[in-house]
């Protein structure tokens, strides 16, 4: 499908809007910054102030990268971007789950797209707030972008963090392990240890090769620190954002470039599994016009359920903050 956003820019440059300039949304900044990825960078955020002090910082570091206009603005100039990142909203406290802040950052979510479309109805929206599935949702609702193209970041750092898990336990490097996490970013995600592959071998044919005896209890101590990662490094440090943005820096770049790179993202699932009318994480295509195609997992019939009942957990989430009818 043809993408009719502004790729046709002088030179083949690009333009980002960052939405929310607060720990998440200037780290992705600056990610995107340091790998030389966009032309124009624009930071938006209710604290105009927190915008300029974020855009002047960056400005000083462009001596030495890659040259780029970097500016704090309003909503009119999001106008033109190739991608607008939405990272606005209330940060996750100790303690509290993602889900838990559903009502509040709907409606900032809500404002903001009602104020984005009509200045950059060709972005591809990128949506990294939590909870980010619920928050997808509820951009694609409030306008008329096609689902190919709001996309949430999903279990994108889940996936991240799975591999580098079985990377330390098993002794390869991340780039050798492949694994994914789909459904929900939070509590109800599901890792597919079916399809996990070390070093071209599936996990359940490596581990008896490898002389450590590893059972199951050991893998779900793995994935329980997957899970529980965001909450530990919010009780050490109060906020998690260096991984998220150069998760979505990456993101940024598989769109921009055209990569045709598979990502865990979330996105509109409408029939997979019997799953309807919900956004949650499945690997994904990525190119320039968004999500291209999810790749259908042959999953386990004990993952299929747990995928299931992830959808139910955030649709009754949806259903609670007025986004979907009651069934």
């Amino acid at each position: 499908m043809a993408w009719a956003g502004s790729q046709e820019r002088a030179g083949g440059a690009s333009k980002v809007t960052v939405a929310g300039a607060g720990l998440v949304g200037s780290t992705a900044a600056y990610s995107m910054m340091v790998r030389g990825l966009v032309s124009e960078l624009v930071l938006i955020d209710v604290n105009h102030d927190r915008a300029d002090g974020e855009a002047m910082d960056l400005n000083h570091a462009l001596p030495f990268g890659k040259p780029a206009r970097i500016r704090a603005g309003d909503y009119a100039d999001a106008a033109g971007s190739d991608i607008v990142v939405l990272a606005a909203g209330a940060a996750q406290k100790a303690g509290e789950s993602r889900l838990s802040l559903a009502a509040t950052n709907v409606e900032i979510t809500r404002q903001i797209v009602a104020q984005l479309e009509p200045v950059a109805p060709d972005a591809i929206l990128l949506v990294v707030a939590n909870p980010v599935d619920i928050l997808t949702y509820a951009a694609l609702k409030a306008s008329s972008y096609p689902p190919e193209r709001v996309i949430g970041s999903g279990t994108l750092l889940d996936t991240a963090r799975l591999r580098s898990e079985l990377s330390r336990h098993c002794g390869f490097a991340p780039q050798n392990i492949h694994a994914y996490v789909v459904g929900e970013h939070g509590d109800s995600e599901v890792p597919v240890w079916s399809l996990a592959n070390v070093a071209g071998m599936r996990l359940r044919d490596y581990c008896p090769t490898c002389g450590r005896d590893c059972d199951q209890g050991e893998l779900d101590q793995l994935f329980e620190n997957v899970r529980t990662a965001a909450y530990r490094i919010i009780e050490l440090k109060g906020a998690t954002y260096y991984a998220i943005a150069l998760g979505v820096a990456r993101l940024v770049e598989a769109i921009l470039r055209d990569e045709h790179t598979v990502m865990t993202v979330s996105t509109l699932v409408d029939g997979y599994g019997g799953i309807r009318d919900v956004c949650l994480s499945l690997p994904a295509v990525i190119h320039r016009g968004g999500i291209h195609r999810t790749i259908p997992l042959d999953l386990a019939p004990g993952e299929q359920a747990a995928l299931r009942r992830s959808a139910d957990t955030l649709k009754t989430i949806l259903r609670s903050v007025g986004l979907q009818a009651k069934p």
